[in-house]
């Protein structure tokens, strides 16, 4: 797989309270591709950040309904990645690509 496919297939870190806490059991929480596939998330972030990846798991959130001023709105779905890497690595998301 070319480098530009693994930028398209892992959007964004996700930096939250519960995703930070993930960190203590070396998992890294990823916004993907919601096509993405498990062995293709895998590859991408073995490819990108040069760790080894023991599992993946994925979650689908589904957009919510808001209203901002009267006009309701909606959110788009979003796909979650839970990478959890080998013993030993890790994997520092503030820093960037």
């Amino acid at each position: 797989m070319s480098a530009e496919k693994h930028y398209d297939i892992i959007r964004s870190p996700v930096i939250t309270e519960k995703s930070t806490l993930l960190s203590e059991h070396n998992q890294v929480m990823f916004n993907v591709a919601k096509t993405a596939t498990k062995p293709e998330i895998k590859a991408a972030v073995e490819a990108l950040f040069e760790v080894k990846v023991s599992a993946v798991n994925t979650l689908n959130r589904k957009g919510k309904t808001k209203r901002f001023r009267g006009i309701a709105g909606r959110q788009s779905d979003v796909k979650k990645a839970i990478v959890t890497l080998e013993e030993g690595q890790s994997i520092d998301v503030t820093t960037g690509l």
